[in-house]
C-alpha cells in the first residue's frame, strides 16, 4: 500500500500534537453539549470578572453571583420550559413561531377559571385547592389541543411549519386581545403559592419545575420510541415513514407536546407574576426558545439535537443577558446580540456537516 508524502506529514502532526488539544478539538467538532457546556463555563467566567469589578472583592462578587444566578434561572424558567417543547419540533424538522402567543391565550383561560368570584369555576361552585387542580387540567388539555390543531396544519394539510405556526401565532394573540379587552381579573393568593412560595426565603419552586419537567423529558427523548421516532422523522422523513412509523400521527404528538410545555410554562407565569398582559405576555418567547435549543446543539435541519443541550442553551441567553443588563448595553442591543449568538451556532453547525 502507498503511502503519500501528505499523509506522512498529516500523521506526524498528529502524532506531534498535544494530548489535551486533539481532545478538545474532537469533542469541539463531534459533542454539541460539550460546546455548548464549555460557551457556558466561558460565560460565567466573563460574568465573574464583570460581578468582581463592580464588588470590588471576592466575597461580594460571589454575593453578587448568587443572586444573579437565583434571577437568572427564576427568569427564564417559563421560556425554558417552552424550549424543551421546541427542542422536540425542531428535531423532528419543523418550527413554531406560535408558543408566545399560545402561551398568552393558555394564561387567559387560566385565569378566566380561576378568577375569585367572577372565575367560570367560582361560578359552578369550585374553589380552594380542587379548583385549581381543576383548571390546571383544563389549560393542559387546552394546550395539548391548540397543539395538535398545529400539528393537524402542517400533517395533513401540508402547510410548511413556518406558515401554519405563523398564522396561529396570529390567531392565538388577536382572538384573546379581542376575548379579554373589557376582562381584568384578579389571581388567588393561595394559587400564586403555586409558583411564589418560598423555600429558604427564596422563590425557587419556578427553577425546580424547571429542572424536574428537563429530566421528565430527557427520559421521554432518550428512553421511549416517541424519542426514537421523533429523531428518525427530523432524519429522513421519507426513509421513516417507509420503516412503518405513522409519520403524520408522530408529527400531530411532537405539536401537541410542544402546546402542553406552553400550558405549563402558562400555569408557572400566572402563578409566578400573578397577572398577565395579553397584548405583550410571550412576545420574543419564540425567538428565546429558538435560540436556547440551536445555542444547545440541536440542528436545525433536524435530526439531532438534547434536551440538556436546550437546557444549557436557555442559560447562556440568560447569562449574556445579565451580562448585557449589568454592563448598561441597551435592551434592543441585546436582542442584536441574541440574534448573533444564533446565526454563529447555525454557521458552526453547517461547518460540522460540511
Amino acid at each position: 500500500m502507498k503511502v503519500s508524502v501528505r499523509d506522512m506529514e498529516t500523521k506526524k502532526t498528529e502524532q506531534q500534537r498535544p494530548g489535551i488539544v486533539s481532545w478538545f478539538r474532537d469533542n469541539w467538532g463531534n459533542n454539541a453539549l460539550f460546546s455548548t457546556i464549555f460557551a457556558l463555563v466561558v460565560m460565567i467566567l466573563i460574568q465573574c470578572v464583570i460581578m468582581y469589578a463592580n464588588a470590588g472583592s471576592i466575597p461580594g462578587m460571589f454575593e453578587k453571583m448568587g443572586m444573579a444566578w437565583l434571577n437568572i434561572l427564576r427568569n427564564n424558567a417559563y421560556q425554558g420550559v417552552i424550549a424543551l417543547g421546541m427542542c422536540f419540533i425542531i428535531i423532528s424538522g419543523g418550527i413554531d413561531l406560535s408558543v408566545g402567543s399560545m402561551l398568552c391565550a393558555l394564561g387567559a383561560i387560566l385565569m378566566y377559571l380561576v378568577a375569585p368570584g367572577t372565575g367560570l369555576l367560582a361560578k359552578i361552585g369550585l374553589s380552594g385547592p380542587f379548583a385549581y387542580v381543576v383548571a390546571i387540567i383544563i389549560v393542559i388539555a387546552a394546550g395539548y389541543l391548540f397543539g395538535q390543531i398545529n400539528g393537524t396544519l402542517i400533517a395533513y394539510g401540508k402547510l410548511p411549519p413556518f406558515i401554519a405556526t405563523l398564522g396561529m401565532m396570529k390567531i392565538f394573540r388577536s382572538v384573546t386581545q379581542q376575548l379579554t379587552k373589557h376582562f381584568n381579573p384578579t389571581i388567588p393568593n393561595d394559587f400564586k403559592l403555586i409558583a411564589s412560595l418560598k423555600i429558604g426565603n427564596q422563590v425557587i419552586l419556578p427553577i425546580i419545575y424547571w429542572v424536574v419537567i428537563v429530566v421528565i423529558m430527557h427520559i421521554i427523548f432518550t428512553r421511549t420510541a416517541f424519542g426514537r421516532q421523533t429523531i428518525a422523522i427530523g432524519s429522513n422523513e421519507r426513509a421513516a415513514k417507509l420503516s412503518g412509523i405513522n409519520v403524520n400521527k408522530v408529527k400531530r404528538n411532537i405539536y401537541a407536546l410542544g402546546g402542553v410545555m406552553c400550558a405549563v410554562a402558562a400555569v408557572i407565569y400566572i402563578a409566578r407574576i400573578g397577572s398577565m398582559d395579553f397584548a405583550n405576555a410571550g412576545n420574543g418567547y419564540e425567538m428565546d426558545a429558538i435560540a436556547a435549543v440551536i445555542v444547545g446543539g440541536t440542528a436545525m435541519s433536524g435530526g439531532r439535537g438534547s434536551l440538556v443541550g436546550a437546557f444549557f442553551g436557555m442559560l447562556i441567553i440568560g447569562v449574556m443577558n445579565n451580562i448585557l443588563n449589568t454592563v448598561g448595553v441597551p435592551t434592543f442591543l441585546c436582542d442584536a446580540v441574541k440574534g448573533l449568538i444564533i446565526i454563529f451556532a447555525v454557521l458552526v453547525q453547517k461547518k460540522e456537516t460540511a
